[in-house]
């Protein structure tokens, strides 16, 4: 199954090395030789710096506020429960079994009435009305110490500054992992992007490797921005799968 799942990409990054005519003309996994200098003579090319510093803005933008606004909705269900809250948390459960793609029409009309569209702050927003990530934090929440909360009141602080000074501090390994979930998935993003940005100067890099069909850029290149495409979730999880694993699997259990 590993092999499965690791050989499309590894197909990629080695046929990557290949020139055109090699590309078209031999049926080998193998390139004849492994020349690195292609991979930056492309990125020149396709300026694709450009696209990376686009969908890094739009992934420090949408991380922030998934973790901000996801986090404190989940608060507010976990640990300050005003009038209501089940049904909120109801609300907040049957909503993850309505397709996103359903609800893209109407998001989409609202952003151009606003005139939001060719910014990125409609791909921050989304990131913070995110139902999966509200529930992990909202379970994460509900195992901390109550005592701790109550000391907090008594002393006078504020529902918001509990939120920050003692809550927050206390959830990192879940933030920890919003952090990463909404990341990648803020970077994989097509659909919302292509729909808000592909006519600017804005367009992140999975809306540019879709734009390359209606181009003139050779197989070759697509295959090389595709790799350029893949490098940062892979560095992520790379560097951050085992707080991802322990962490959910802790939430597991204590749920």
């Amino acid at each position: 199954m590993v092999v499965i799942a690791i050989f499309p990409a590894l197909w990629v990054f080695l046929a990557s090395f290949k020139d055109i005519q090699e590309f078209r003309r031999t049926p080998t996994l193998f390139p004849n030789k492994y020349n690195f200098n292609v991979f930056l003579k492309t990125w020149n090319e396709l300026h694709f710096l450009k696209y990376y510093l686009n969908s890094f803005i739009a992934v420090a933008g949408s991380t922030i506020c998934a973790i901000f606004f996801n986090g404190l909705l989940a608060y507010g269900l976990a640990i300050l429960k005003p009038k209501g809250y089940k049904i909120v948390t109801g609300l907040v459960m049957w909503s993850l079994l309505i397709p996103a793609t359903t609800s893209m029409v109407s998001l989409f009309v609202n952003i151009t009435r606003v005139g939001l569209d060719g910014t990125f702050l409609p791909l921050w927003l989304a990131a913070g009305a995110n139902a999966f990530y509200v529930l992990l934090f909202k379970q994460f929440f509900e195992q901390l110490p109550k005592e701790l909360i109550e000391a907090s009141e008594l002393d006078g602080c504020s529902n918001f500054k509990i939120f920050y000074k003692i809550v927050f501090p206390l959830s990192v390994p879940i933030v920890m992992v919003v952090a990463i979930f909404a990341a990648c998935a803020a970077w994989s993003d097509f659909l919302l992007p292509y729909l808000v940005l592909s006519n600017t100067d804005k367009v992140t890099v999975m809306v540019r490797l879709f734009q390359f069909r209606t181009s003139n850029t050779n197989d070759v290149d697509v295959l090389r921005a595709i790799v350029f495409s893949i490098i940062p979730p892979i560095i992520l999880f790379t560097i951050f799968q085992k707080q991802i694993t322990q962490s959910v699997v802790s939430a597991g259990i204590k749920g």
